[in-house]
């Protein structure tokens, strides 16, 4: 039986050596918890904003996938962004701010999951109203299912090593990068200028101008390289004809998000198992990222933290379809910024939550972002889509793949994920209820991921099996968490 790691039962059991952090200790004997600092109003705006900054691209991305795929006009898409930008700034107030045994109370940014992504788009794709009603009523089920389990989830962590979460992460980025593909080219394959050499020069000078400026700035200027790469991508674009100003024209100033816009939520069985399924992706992750973000502002993640933060990403996710809004996890981006930033105060993570909120009752903000031709979206997708992918390497390279049978759970959950994308007809005879789970690379790598790791690593161990043996088999080290990407 694989060894199960212990979590506190509560973060002040822990011992002063292991509250200090590279980035300094924990606080003074007595003080305030840099976690619980209230910094000045200017600069808890201005360091709110770089937050949001650094995770706006990865908020309005999944909606602008998805909106086209299913049906939506560009109004009706940009309408979708909104209604994402305001649920990701409630879901981050609920982890931020939390109350009852809700939220992890720590600087935790939530936001559109990148994982549900592709089995959204199999559930709904070109049913338009109806398929977003459909996602919508899997979401919600999602959510709840998730609420329910939180308290088992966060004992249950042992199941999802770095092997299966650095998989599904892979997975992730890699089923994403065809849709910034068909970007580059123009994203409608019936529209004359589709694949023509002006899109795909732009998509290839939007992918330099991403490089060069990451490259070049530094600071907050880099966290936002994507941002400005669309912003002079876009720039670009415009005396090359290809920019669509209607949706701008269209847009209210100030609006909001109507509840179930779209219609009442609709209940498929596939579709709510799909989404189930992305739902247990997502705990896996947000559990990974409370750790790392535990350990780097000084207060580790204990069972209770784990708890309350799963709580307060599945029920974001339940009640943001009520509010058009899709399913909610941590964004690992953001986790890299409280690192450099040194900036602990979960209330400076609060204040991007607001400023979210605030941004999805701008209707207008939205549709700005709707300007973006898909070709120049393209290009920086290939940068944004692909660091999912590299982001799950990098927690594959901590697996332990030269140990067990580890190479070949992440060989067969890869080559069974990829059959979507390299062979979309491949499922073709089957059941049309089972293609909504087997469309999704996503969905099906990470059941196969789980089930061989299970297989190979847990059942039928042996009682004496030694904790260094079980180590390097692909369990999860303290000191070794990886930083999964949902984005």
């Amino acid at each position: 039986m694989a060894a199960t790691p212990r979590f506190r039962k509560n973060a002040a059991e822990a011992s002063p050596a292991e509250t200090e952090t590279e980035s300094g200790t924990a606080g003074e004997p007595g003080g305030t918890h840099p976690v619980d600092e209230t910094l000045p109003p200017l600069r808890m705006f201005t360091s709110g904003l770089q937050h949001v900054a650094a995770m706006y691209a990865g908020v309005v991305a999944p909606p602008m996938i998805v909106g086209p795929a299913v049906g939506l006009d560009a109004k009706e898409t940009a309408f979708l962004m909104g209604a994402s930008l305001f649920t990701a700034g409630i879901a981050t107030l609920l982890q931020t701010l939390g109350f009852w045994r809700i939220g992890a109370r720590l600087p935790f940014v939530n936001g559109v999951s990148f994982a549900g992504v592709t089995p959204m788009i199999a559930i709904g794709k070109d049913r338009g109203h109806d398929g977003i009603a459909v996602i919508f009523g899997a979401i919600i089920v999602a959510g709840l299912l998730g609420f329910a389990l939180a308290p088992y989830f966060c004992k249950l962590v042992r199941f999802f090593p770095p092997v299966v979460t650095g998989t599904v992460i892979t997975l992730i980025g890699v089923s994403l990068l065809p849709v910034a593909f068909n970007w580059s080219q123009g994203g409608n394959e019936t529209a004359d200028d589709y694949g023509s050499t002006t899109n795909i020069l732009m998509a290839a000078v939007t992918l330099v101008i991403v490089l060069a400026l990451r490259k070049l700035l530094r600071g907050f200027l880099q966290q936002i390289a994507i941002l400005l790469g669309l912003v002079v991508g876009t720039l670009i674009a415009i005396p090359a004809g290809i920019t669509d100003f209607g949706a701008l024209g269209d847009a209210d100033v100030v609006g909001f998000p109507t509840p179930f816009h779209f219609g009442a939520p609709q209940f498929e069985i596939a579709a709510i198992i799909s989404m189930c399924i992305v739902m247990l992706v997502c705990m896996t992750e947000s559990t990974a990222d409370m750790l790392a973000l535990g350990k780097i502002v000084g207060r580790p993640a204990d069972e209770r933290t784990i708890e309350g933060g799963l709580r307060a990403d599945t029920l974001g996710s339940a009640i943001s379809p009520l509010f058009n809004g899709f399913m909610c996890s941590a964004f690992a981006q953001n986790i890299g910024l409280v690192a450099m930033t040194k900036v602990r105060s979960r209330f400076v993570v609060a204040a991007g939550g607001v400023i979210l909120v605030l941004l999805g009752l701008v209707p207008v903000a939205a549709s700005v972002i709707a300007l973006v031709p898909l070709p120049v979206l393209g290009g920086a997708g290939i940068v944004l889509f692909g660091s999912v992918a590299a982001s799950g390497i990098q927690t594959l390279a901590t697996a332990a793949l030269e140990k067990g049978e580890n190479a070949l759970i992440v060989a067969a959950a890869v080559g069974i994920g990829l059959i979507p994308i390299a062979a979309p007809d491949f499922y073709h005879a089957f059941p049309d209820d089972l293609l909504v789970v087997l469309d999704s690379g996503i969905s099906t790598g990470c059941v196969v991921a789980i089930v061989l790791n299970l297989a190979f690593n847990h059942w039928g161990r042996t009682p004496d099996t030694g904790p260094d043996e079980e180590a390097a088999e692909g369990e999860p080290q303290e000191d070794s968490r990886a930083l999964p990407v949902a984005h």
